[in-house]
């Protein structure tokens, strides 16, 4: 062989083996984007996370390779196991979300956030910079101008991004609002809606004495201290103290159901009885919607020291109401106003859209048999025909999974999560000021 000849079976040996290289990286890479299987990694594997971990692992097809949390000898050792329990395969473990990305970026499909609220932003869009799909829990941050950014990275990267008011996805919420209220306008002209989230009173929560983060960690993490890091919800720095940890699912219901932004929000509220929190306790707040038939107004309230009521949504409309709550036995049912046509309601039962009203009593004092159908009508209503036998997270999930594998359109993209973001964190300010807070149509748009 001349030196020519030895060149040339050189340089054709290395194409080769170029070539083989590359299609063994387009063999993984066309692997990894089957939509029959999601490489994914957690960002946040406190209790919000393990709820989310919780739903991925009955997704078929998901896979979580690796999980990232500062609080290493307990969310990030928790959150590890679990998933290998899971699906026998222990996922890499990290304390720092920088490391990770590097390490994985080329392995993953997406990535969940559920890291407070005042990270959201920085977690979501390195992930997005990186290429990388994100499912990011709500609130979308406690800060407006972060929750902007947010939108513009998906905007310029063109990565999905989920924002989780899971109700969204809830098939219960879907056929009552979307089906029955907007298309069958089975309450005729909602004008007016109230919901609540209540809690019993509580104390701070605490950790195990033996399984701190050090010091350092949580210095370098941006947290002063174990009772800031573990009570995040009610600092200034961190949330937005209960109307933007329970409101947020609820207030988003409101823009759903009248298809509009609000127009105003007024709010009382204080912290009358943890005073050492920096949060709003208690909350009441009032929102105007302005609709093709008038303004709608929305009550919505989140008290801190009672229990009662629990949480649900309620619409009132000219022909009927509905009650609802992601908890089936806190609500499931529409009601109908005794003017409104019977006929149209027994006519939705016949196609299974809603469920046959109760039989009428047969013994009353009264002895009234017209007012015994309505009493009984009226105390159970017409039961709704869908429930949901997934965790609650799991379906709005399915949906992000679904529109990284089919194009699946998201049910709570980046401008929406962004539209509700405005809405409630308003609320704060409103109780702040004391004032009525007035809305531009830009305010929701950035």
């Amino acid at each position: 062989m001349n030196r020519t000849q030895f060149m040339h079976t050189a340089a054709a040996g290395t194409v080769l083996a170029s070539l083989k290289a590359r299609a063994v990286e387009n063999a993984e890479l066309s692997a990894r984007k089957n939509p029959d299987q999601l490489n994914i990694a957690f960002i946040g594997a406190g209790a919000q996370g393990q709820i989310l971990m919780q739903s991925c692992v009955r997704i078929p097809g998901i896979r979580i390779k690796a999980v990232c949390d500062i609080w290493e000898k307990y969310n990030l050792r928790y959150g590890t196991r679990y998933v290998y329990s899971q699906q026998r395969e222990m996922p890499k473990s990290y304390v720092d979300y920088k490391e990770m990305l590097a390490n994985h970026k080329d392995e993953l499909d997406a990535v969940v956030v559920a890291s407070p609220d005042w990270m959201h932003a920085e977690h979501a869009n390195a992930c997005m910079e990186a290429g990388l799909h994100v499912y990011c829990e709500k609130e979308m941050s406690n800060s407006l101008e972060k929750a902007a950014t947010m939108v513009k990275t998906q905007r310029a990267t063109g990565q999905l991004l989920q924002i989780g008011h899971q109700r969204r996805s809830n098939p219960r919420y879907l056929h009552a609002i979307d089906k029955l209220i907007l298309e069958e306008k089975l309450l005729g002209q909602v004008t007016t809606a109230t919901a609540q989230w209540n809690r019993a009173k509580a104390d701070d929560i605490g950790y195990p004495a033996k399984f701190p983060v050090p010091a350092e960690v949580l210095d370098q993490f941006g947290y002063n201290s174990m009772m800031e890091f573990r009570n995040w919800r009610w600092y200034k720095k961190y949330g937005g103290g209960p109307i933007v940890d329970l409101g947020s699912h609820q207030i988003d219901i409101f823009e759903w159901v009248w298809e509009t932004n609000a127009k105003s929000v007024i709010a009382s509220g204080g912290n009358d009885f943890y005073s050492h929190r920096e949060w709003y306790d208690n909350v009441m707040a009032i929102y105007e919607f302005e609709t093709p038939n008038g303004t709608a107004r929305a009550f919505y309230e989140t008290q801190t020291t009672t229990g009662r009521g629990g949480f649900s949504e309620a619409f009132r409309g000219t022909n009927g109401y509905l009650e609802i709550a992601e908890v089936p036995a806190q609500g499931n049912a529409v009601f109908r106003e005794a003017h409104a046509p019977e006929a149209q309601w027994e006519a939705l039962a016949a196609k299974g859209l809603i469920k046959a009203k109760p039989t009428a009593i047969k013994k009353t004092a009264t002895k009234n048999k017209a007012v015994d159908v309505r009493v009984t009508e009226a105390a159970t209503g017409w039961p709704l025909p869908v429930d949901l036998s997934k965790p609650a997270h799991q379906p709005h999930l399915e949906n992000f999974f679904n529109a990284i594998r089919y194009g699946t359109e998201l049910n709570c993209p980046a401008e929406k999560g962004y539209e509700t973001a405005v809405a409630v964190l308003s609320v704060n300010k409103a109780v702040a000021t004391s004032q009525k807070i007035e809305f531009k149509k830009s305010d929701f748009h950035v």
